[in-house]
């Protein structure tokens, strides 16, 4: 897709094109075989009929609209400051003409090739919500003709919160994708921590680029630990920490502190902060949870919102007790996450209400995106019928 698109400037026309060429291809290899290069196969493919359906829509005359396509079709691209064409594309996605959140959204179709359903659920919103937000983007891109031009250096810093924000949802995507499809999760995982690398060597006077590097670094760090032999997930509490990767907790905590030591603080490098908490303790238990939630009142200074409200309470909990937390999360309007439903369902089991926490917990297991997330939701509700 960004490829083309860099070729046709218009997303729709390059949604087709790209959707035109994977047909061509179901039509075409079961008979004729799989391309050695099969993505090359259909990057030219698509260009090509992107190519022909511009010049029968354009109004301008068919050879002049051949040389425009064309001339973007053989054109590779001087070097510039990105040396990297998907992160090039991404800064292209994020104009600061569409709100943030159309840029993010527009970004992970085009970039991330998340679904609408998985981009709707990364914003907890209705997959019709979503697609209307994509449509109306895609129209004010038409509309006002903003163009899908390279943003000069100059112009980075202010493109680079939704460009980090759509970095992290990919990242997201594939940490809470189906534990046994090791090979897709791994792949978005890895492909967003290789752009914030890249975003951090190219804006280093930066500090939110390392602090989300550093984040990710130190969640994929528990990848060994995060699931059980048949794919359940295992909360972070009761992880084999030996299992964590000594490696990625280091350079996580090299980052952490570097950008503390800058004082010039954003909501990655807090969530981070908090990571490292957690990354340097030897138990549960033994976790600094006064601090944790001391960062958690920080970032809602900063970034405020129900899921840092929520992830504040978790540690609420271990501070003042469950009543107090569950007194916080019944404020909260998160009635369609999951993991609302499973935090309220423990806090309430550790107040001896069983009944009510087994109601939470088959919530919490009915909205679970995998099926790792209910296989470990739906072990604790059967835990209280047996208790």
């Amino acid at each position: 897709m960004s490829v083309v698109l860099r070729t046709t400037q218009d997303l729709g026309l390059a949604e087709e094109a790209v959707q035109e060429a994977f047909t061509a291809a179901a039509e075409r290899w079961p008979s004729e075989g799989v391309p050695e290069r099969a993505g090359a196969w259909i990057i030219t493919t698509a260009r090509r009929r992107a190519v022909d359906r511009f010049r029968r829509e354009t109004a301008r005359g068919g050879k002049e609209a051949e040389a425009a396509l064309l001339r973007q079709y053989d054109d590779d691209g001087d070097p510039d400051v990105f040396g990297d064409d998907r992160l090039k594309l991404l800064f292209v996605c994020c104009h600061p003409a569409l709100s943030l959140q159309a840029r993010i959204a527009l970004a992970l179709k085009v970039l991330g090739g998340l679904t609408t359903a998985q981009i709707a659920s990364a914003f907890l919103v209705s997959e019709t919500t979503m697609a209307q937000r994509l449509s109306r983007a895609k129209a004010k891109i038409r509309d006002s003709r903003i163009p899908y031009r390279v943003p000069s250096g100059s112009e980075l810093p202010e493109r680079l919160a939704a460009v980090l924000s759509v970095v992290y949802l990919i990242y997201n995507e594939g940490y809470s994708a189906d534990l046994g499809t090791q090979a897709d999760r791994a792949g978005l995982c890895r492909e967003a921590i290789r752009l914030c690398r890249t975003i951090s060597h190219l804006l280093p006077d930066e500090p939110e680029g390392e602090g989300l590097l550093a984040l990710m670094l130190l969640s994929e760090s528990r990848l060994q630990a995060r699931s059980g032999p048949h794919g359940a997930l295992i909360p972070l509490a009761e992880q084999d920490r030996s299992l964590w990767d000594d490696a990625l907790i280091s350079e996580g905590l090299s980052l952490v502190g570097r950008c503390l030591r800058r004082g010039r603080l954003g909501p990655y490098q807090l969530q981070a902060a908090i990571q490292a908490v957690h990354s340097t303790a030897p138990s549960a238990s033994a976790t600094d949870w006064q601090r944790v939630v001391r960062l958690y009142d920080a970032l809602a200074q900063l970034a405020p919102g129900p899921v840092v409200e929520l992830n504040r309470a978790v540690a609420l909990a271990e501070v003042t007790g469950p009543e107090a937390a569950l007194a916080v999360v019944d404020r909260l309007k998160l009635g369609d996450y999951h993991v609302f439903h499973a935090v309220r369902a423990d806090l309430l089991r550790r107040l001896g209400r069983a009944d009510q926490a087994a109601h939470e917990y088959a919530d919490a297991a009915r909205l679970a995106p995998s099926p790792g997330e209910r296989a470990f939701l739906q072990a604790r509700m059967r835990d209280l019928g047996a208790s």
